[in-house]
């Protein structure tokens, strides 16, 4: 795990800035990642997401072991390869497919028995078989098997899951080392997931436990944005924030409006991820320093501006809100693809513009100053 660093270049308040260095490239953090499901940021080429400066990507263990199947992956040279992108990786383990396909899975301590949402094949996941999956798969960072439930759970509740990702965390660990002491194990590392749902005292204690297990590449922090008031979701974030080595990228999972990014980073997250800007995306929805809108609506069908004044991104650049709303509402796919890409490099831009604050000193008032505009609906004159 000597090939995974992390260094913070800059702070402001509990804000840092750093760079993560992995095997396949480094990654300048704060930073949003896409989400690939399924080896694909939803109708986005690697190429694209490269030049809007993406740095590393998602993919989903659960999925890509249901299809193509993990080993098929590993025979076609990996998932960096089999995609197309070459940069830092990352795959989620499954553990929230465990709460969000909760009527098609069965917990036990031994792992999950679930039936396959594709064709309702009856399937079995262990911390050791999600560990062997994902080393089949060979992301640069894999992510513990852990046992997600809704955030608003009652304490007894979330005491038993988060006490049991801990167990199944110290199984992924030995099943972990025991598949890279073989010749030709892929280069990973493997971050555990901190839950405890919005309780304090369960947050700290699991990172105290995690933290007796040894010394990790990074930390994330699971169980956030499932269900539970943001309010809840910053305080459980200022939690962690004290019980958490501040020395370790922190990696909260599936966390992806902008608001909550900006709150995010202030509170001491260095990497996110979450699949809203592509989602919004095919629904027709735009992210905009303004909030979301609609491009379906009738106010749009003659507007020659961009969806956002001042975007970089290519849709922002090249098309009018009237072309995209006439893709969109004549079922064109280029409409949704437009709207996804101007969405994932909204937050990507936004992400290097905390950076650049932190660097110079100024995150606190222009992320005060942001959040304002972009709760009052006030847009600014340029990109994020």
């Amino acid at each position: 795990m000597a090939e995974f660093t992390f260094a913070i270049d800059a702070t402001e308040a509990r804000a840092r800035a750093g760079h993560f260095a992995t095997p396949r490239g480094v990654v300048e953090t704060p930073a949003f990642m896409p989400v690939g499901t399924l080896a694909t940021v939803k109708g986005l080429d690697p190429l694209e997401l490269r030049a809007m400066g993406a740095q590393m990507i998602l993919a989903n263990a659960y999925h890509l072991h249901l299809r193509p199947g993990d080993e098929t992956v590993r025979d076609l040279g990996g998932v960096q390869r089999f995609s197309g992108w070459h940069g830092p990786m990352l795959t989620d383990s499954g553990g929230f497919q465990v709460f969000s396909l909760a009527q098609l899975n069965t917990v036990t301590e031994e792992g999950v028995e679930f039936r396959s949402h594709l064709d309702g094949s009856l399937r079995q996941f262990t911390p050791e078989r999600v560990m062997e999956i994902e080393t089949n798969l060979g992301a640069d960072v894999v992510m513990q098997f852990d046992h997600v439930i809704p955030g608003q759970s009652d304490p007894a509740a979330a005491r038993a899951a988060s006490e049991r990702s801990v167990r199944w965390l110290a199984r992924c660990r030995a099943e972990f080392d025991r598949l890279h002491a073989a010749p030709g194990a892929p280069r990973q590392t493997l971050f555990p997931i901190v839950q405890g749902g919005i309780h304090a005292a369960l947050r700290r204690e699991a990172a105290a436990a995690i933290g007796e297990l040894g010394a990790w590449d990074g930390w994330a922090i699971g169980g956030l944005s499932v269900g539970e008031a943001k309010p809840a979701m910053y305080e459980m974030l200022e939690v962690c924030d004290g019980a958490i080595p501040t020395d370790r990228p922190r990696y909260l999972m599936g966390v992806g409006y902008p608001e909550d990014l900006l709150e995010g980073v202030a509170r001491g997250v260095d990497l996110f991820d979450c699949v809203a800007p592509t989602r919004f995306g095919r629904t027709g929805a735009a992210m905009t320093a303004t909030g979301r809108f609609n491009i379906k609506r009738a106010e749009n069908r003659t507007d020659a501006g961009p969806l956002e004044e001042g975007c970089a991104c290519p849709t922002c650049r090249r098309f009018s809100r009237a072309y995209i709303r006439h893709l969109v509402t004549s079922d064109e796919v280029l409409g949704l693809r437009l709207l996804s890409l101007h969405n994932v490099h909204f937050l990507i831009a936004l992400m290097r513009r905390a950076r650049e604050a932190i660097r110079a000193g100024t995150f606190t008032s222009w992320s005060r100053d942001w959040l304002a505009r972009y709760h009052a609906g006030t847009s600014p004159a340029t990109d994020p």
